[in-house]
């Protein structure tokens, strides 16, 4: 039904072809079950398990290492016997174990639809045939008359008939902390904000006030629960930008191995006249060099170090790529309420009718105390007594202490405030009820913005009546004011100085409540009589606020340092907003604030610019939220969105990464995001960034350590497959199939994993954010990996020559020492390289040389499993080794570290320059 809110109740009705009082007929609404389908959330469907398999072997260099079995498979048959099944063994094993790892990676449960299903009511109070009788929610249709009180959940969107003293709680869709006031008799605007449709309930919230009847006008899909549901449905899971890196990197990799294998295969079958065998095995050697089979397994490992790590830090990463992506995030789009802020409403300010008092202290519990402006403990007493009592007195909220030591609210989370503030000031509900008890009341409507209750023993031989409201209206009504002692006629100055007072605490966004009471001598019981609101007696007024966390100032310092944009985008009002923003130090020069209307009248396209410096965003609904991430992302921003309800479910989604609170958080945001604060603090983004950041650089390090060695492999295996034989007798390829897994599994893995262990340089939260657009790959690393890279091949092809021609010059099958040699000499040049690349800029010298134990222990590992396939019987033969003698060392240790040389060397002439 299109904006029921802006209709008369009667419109909607005759739209509805509904009765008000008698509801529809049991088969009426039997029929519309049948046209408008359950009143529940549509189940996303889910890829199974075997497709999300096999499309982790969608991916070029995956296909290449598969395209290398085959033909390695092909060989064996030919050749016949085991041995030449183990390259087509391994090769496999690696594909499918990184098949395994990658839908591990990927194995995102998505439960945001049935979390939003759970929040529907079970069961809902309806009148069908003119009699109230319970139905299950998913049975509820258009038309149908709902009953609701105090504490029931809504379930389905409800166009308000009748409404008394209703509140409800609609912080999990709008956002805002306080519960909202309902009118039946609202008729607002076409263009009206989710926020201000004081006519309507919605799917998913709860009435904590009052009662209410109204009519059913949407249910499941249609409802603004339903609408969210869809979207999260059809909002796809963007490739983090390290994927994006990653696939970009194997597609180059695959292009260039298969341009090279072909050129090594036909130089080698035309020009080198080689059989052709001979000559495919060493284009599947060459293949099987230019893949960096570890790096997906080292970066799923490096991953997965690093979410252990969060989770510690109390941040827990749902989707294993967010680590990475935290790092690049320039724009922190919050929620306010419960992120921000405490999610308590806290007094902040009293004023007495003479003086104003700060109150120390944040949320529900009873630390802090009011407190003079100078500081000193304001003595309870007097006027500021008698303030303090109606406050705890005119109040229906408690504050019960939790099993983990919080106060929770119950009821009015304004009240609760009011609770507190006494329990300070050493009044304690329970105790001051008991004192002055509660004899009659007048409850709180949104007609007469008051509440009223009625108390003996305040004052001798009479019954008090405390009056709280807006302080328009209480001030309105009052004609003394309470001095301290007794009440004084009020006058035209002090009336003044009240209405100046509230507006200065309420330009600073506290919400102000009033006080007054009236005295009814002579009396020991009453009834409770509007007529008690006149001619009241002021007592003073009350200034609180959901306040700002304490550790997110510090948290915002960080994030500017860091290059990094809060944005804050609420349900609340725009001033309440723009006066956190303030407090936070969000608001810079140039800094603006958009309210939802406003951001409705501006183009997509004039959004894009105007988003660029805008900081506060309020009276938002879930699809303003989506917009303002999208635009974001348009202009190449990496967006990160946090939030507690179900109304920053779609944003969470469409953001690069999605931040959800584990305490506050709804089901549906905790299963729509990438990462959940387990303690709710905005200042755990802060250390989850960085960390983020860290293990990028470390992803960066071993990227390059990789690819170099790869690259290496490579300039080795093409170039000298170019040597013709009769200028070197009996050359042939250096290293084998087998060897070069062993190197790319076994040999360089284990230092990349000690790289990505790697702790972080002192500066990384100075420097800013990378682009989105920022290759992994940038120019200083691609001059790095060709620096290392020649270096590489300088070293093995100098040892492959010097097997071949010196030292195994007169043995039987002298291409076997020489391979030996090769093999030794590249293993080793790559484990000294790796202490050279545990920085992109500073010399391992500075670093430490042995100051990462993890290198260490790897070094010291992969050395011992070298020695093992060279000097094990039978293990050297299945990797086309030989046993070298001890003096065969001294060249291959010798031309190993010049690789590590001309990493230190590049890292000096970079530096200078």
């Amino acid at each position: 039904m299109t904006n029921p809110f802006s209709m008369k109740t009667e419109s909607v009705i005759d739209a509805l072809n509904t009765d008000v009082k008698a509801g529809l007929t049991n088969s009426e609404a039997e029929k519309r079950l049948a046209q408008y389908g359950p009143n529940s959330l549509g189940e996303e469907k889910k890829v199974p398990l075997w497709k999300r398999f096999l499309q982790q072997f969608a991916d070029a260099m995956v296909l290449i290492l598969i395209g290398a079995a085959v033909l390695s498979a092909i060989m064996a048959v030919k050749e016949g016997g085991f041995s030449g099944w183990i390259d087509v063994i391994v090769i496999l094993a690696i594909v499918i174990i990184n098949a395994i790892l990658g839908v591990y990676q990927e194995g995102k449960a998505d439960e945001a639809i049935a979390a939003l299903k759970k929040m529907s009511s079970p069961q809902a109070k309806v009148v069908r045939d003119n009699i109230q009788q319970l139905v299950d929610s998913d049975k509820l249709v258009p038309g149908d008359i709902v009953v609701l009180d105090a504490g029931d959940l809504v379930a389905a969107d409800i166009r308000l008939t009748e409404a008394s003293s209703m509140k409800v709680e609609e912080a999990s869709l709008t956002g805002e902390s306080v519960p909202v006031d309902k009118d039946a008799t609202a008729v607002l605007e076409d263009d009206c904000g989710i926020g201000d449709r004081k006519n309507m309930l919605y799917m998913g919230t709860a009435v904590t006030y009052g009662r209410g009847r109204g009519i059913v006008v949407e249910t499941g899909a249609t409802t603004e629960l339903g609408k969210i549901a869809n979207r999260l449905s059809s909002i796809d899971n963007e490739e983090t930008p390290l994927q994006k890196n990653l696939n970009k990197l194997g597609k180059i990799l695959g292009i260039v191995c298969i341009a090279i294998c072909l050129i090594v295969f036909v130089v080698d079958v035309f020009v080198q006249k080689e059989a052709w065998d001979e000559a495919l095995m060493t284009a599947v050697s060459l293949a099987v060099a230019a893949i960096p089979e570890g790096l997906a397994a080292v970066v799923t490992i490096v991953l997965a170090l690093g979410m252990t790590k969060m989770a510690s830090k109390n941040a827990i990463v749902r989707r294993l790529l967010a680590v990475e992506t935290l790092g690049c995030v320039d724009v922190i789009c919050t929620d306010k309420t419960g992120t921000l802020t405490q999610n308590e409403m806290t007094v902040r300010k009293v004023f007495d009718g003479e003086k104003s008092f700060d109150v120390t202290g944040i949320g529900y519990a009873p630390e802090g105390q009011v407190q003079t402006e100078d500081g000193t403990a304001a003595p309870i007493e007097g006027k500021l007594k008698r303030l303090l009592q109606s406050c705890v007195l005119c109040s229906d909220a408690v504050t019960p202490k939790g099993d983990d030591g919080r106060y929770t609210c119950i009821g009015d989370p304004t009240e609760a405030a009011l609770i507190a503030l006494g329990a300070k000031s050493g009044m304690p509900k329970d105790e001051t009820n008991k004192s002055f008890p509660r004899v009659a009341e007048l409850p709180f409507d949104s007609d007469r913005k008051m509440m009223t209750t009625y108390h003996p023993n305040i004052v001798d031989g009479a019954i008090v009546s405390f009056t709280k409201g807006a302080p328009d209206i209480v001030l309105g009504r009052c004609i003394e004011y309470f001095d301290g002692e007794k009440n004084v006629p009020m006058t035209d100055e002090l009336r003044k100085k009240i209405e100046e007072t509230n507006h200065g605490y309420a330009t600073t966004a506290l919400r102000v409540l009033a006080f007054a009471y009236r005295t009814f001598e002579g009396k020991t019981s009453i009834e409770s009589d509007f007529e008690h609101e006149k001619d009241l007696c002021f007592l003073g007024l009350v200034g609180m606020i959901d306040p700002a966390r304490t550790e997110v100032k510090d948290a915002m310092a960080i994030c500017r340092d860091a290059g990094i944009r809060a944005v804050m985008i609420t349900g609340d009002y725009k001033d309440t907003a723009v006066a956190i923003a303030n407090d936070l130090g969000m608001m810079g020069d140039g800094a603006g604030s958009l309210s939802g209307a406003e951001l409705d009248k501006i183009s997509d396209k004039e959004f894009e610019k105007v988003c660029e410096t805008t900081n506060v965003y309020a009276r938002v609904s879930p699809d303003h939220k989506v917009r303002i991430v999208t635009a974001l992302k348009n202009n190449d921003h990496i967006a990160s969105m946090t939030g507690d309800g179900v109304n920053d479910a779609m944003a969470l989604k469409s953001a690069d990464i999605g931040v959800a609170m584990g305490i506050t958080g709804t089901d549906v945001a905790k299963n729509s995001s990438d990462m959940i604060l387990t303690d709710d603090n905005f200042a755990t983004i802060v250390s989850a960034v960085e960390e983020g950041r860290v293990i990028y650089s470390n992803i960066r390090k071993f990227v390059g350590f990789l690819l170099s060695c790869n690259v290496g492999e490579i300039l080795v295996i093409f170039l000298i497959s170019l040597i013709p034989s009769s200028l070197i007798p009996g050359i042939a390829t250096p290293l084998t199939a087998i060897q070069l897994l062993w190197l790319n599994l076994v040999t360089d893995s284990f230092p990349a994993l000690a790289l990505g262990r790697e702790k972080g340089e002192p500066d990384i939260m100075k420097q800013p954010p990378r682009k989105k657009s920022e290759s992994i790959i940038n120019k200083p690393m691609k001059i790095s990996i060709l620096v290392q890279s020649l270096a590489i091949f300088a070293a093995v092809c100098s040892s492959f020559i010097l097997g071949l021609t010196v030292f195994f010059k007169d043995a039987a099958a002298p291409i076997e020492g020489a391979r030996t040699m090769a093999f030794a000499t590249l293993i080793l040049a790559e484990l000294f390289r790796a202490y050279g690349a545990r920085s992109e800029r500073i010399s391992v010298f500075k670093l430490g040389v042995f100051s990462n134990k993890f290198m260490n222990i790897s070094v010291a590992g992969s050395i011992a499993l070298l020695l093992a396939v060279i000097y094990i019987p039978g293990v050297n033969g299945i990797f086309d080794n030989i046993m070298l003698a001890p003096v065969y060392w001294i060249p291959i240790v010798l031309l190993a570290f010049i690789p590590f040389a001309a990493s230190e060397v590049f890292k000096l002439i970079k530096n200078r320059k």
